[in-house]
């Protein structure tokens, strides 16, 4: 986490057991990430990851911006050795890795490394406000922090081609109709809604949400028969578990439970 106690970078808030907010404070500059936000980033998702007390993280901006991506004054005059010295794979790992399940809550602009940056949660909550984009081509990159890979099979090719080849922002909307946006909501209910849903997510089986989260990433990297083993194992695993006896025999007394 960052050590700036006056202006700092991320704001770290337990709204609720089990529940993190992790706030992008760098309204100036619309949340865009420099090399000490990513570092931020990185450590503070690790912490939380790792963190007992804490089994859903939901990450957003302000009202103006998730994030509008990267600074480019610390990229201008960069060389491709100081690129290479900042292991950017290394601090993106750190927030993809994480076994908690991550919501992000995007309002207003969420653009190039802001989108690769939701694009890293597991759910994305949008507020009819927020647009997202990969406009990397237009200042003469290519993405960088997963999008060429993530877009693609979040929205697949024809679609995340049309996005990173013309660097065009969508709105929310379209995001949700490609597939993008988990929920879209009005601008004032997506912090509501994301701290509903990991509020769901706090509540249920902990061992069991994060296996079920590691099966679905896993899906999307090997053959199908390979992730039907990984989930028939996981589901084996879980019936040596407390939770699955506890929870299975509090619903069922409550089934038989004579009503009133």
């Amino acid at each position: 986490m960052t050590t700036d106690t006056e202006n700092p970078l991320l704001l770290v808030e337990k709204p609720t057991d089990g529940i993190a907010v992790v706030r992008i404070n760098r309204p100036e500059v619309r949340n865009a990430l420099n090399l000490a936000l990513r570092r931020a980033l990185a450590a503070t998702f690790q912490d939380l990851g790792t963190d007992p007390a804490v089994r859903c993280i939901v990450i957003t901006g302000d009202d103006k911006a998730f994030c509008a991506g990267a600074d480019l004054s610390e990229y201008v005059d960069a060389s491709p050795v100081d690129i290479l010295e900042r292991d950017m794979g290394r601090l993106w790992d750190a927030i993809a890795d994480c076994p908690k399940p991550v919501i992000a809550a995007v309002n207003g602009f969420a653009l190039g490394g802001g989108c690769e940056l939701a694009m890293h949660a597991d759910i994305i909550v949008a507020g009819r406000s927020a647009r997202f984009g990969q406009p990397e081509v237009l200042i003469g990159i290519t993405p960088g922090g997963g999008a060429t890979q993530r877009l693609t099979r979040a929205v697949g090719k024809f679609v995340a081609m049309r996005l990173m080849l013309t660097g065009e922002i969508i709105d929310a909307e379209e995001a949700r109709s490609a597939g993008l946006v988990s929920r879209l909501v009005d601008d004032a209910a997506v912090m509501p809604e994301a701290l509903r849903l990991a509020g769901l997510i706090a509540g249920a089986a902990p061992l069991a949400v994060r296996k079920t989260k590691e099966l679905v990433i896993e899906s999307m990297n090997v053959p199908l028969a390979a992730g039907l083993r990984s989930e028939r194992s996981a589901f084996q695993l879980m019936f040596d578990t407390r939770d699955k006896t506890e929870r299975m025999r509090a619903f069922l007394d409550r089934k038989r439970s004579p009503r009133r």
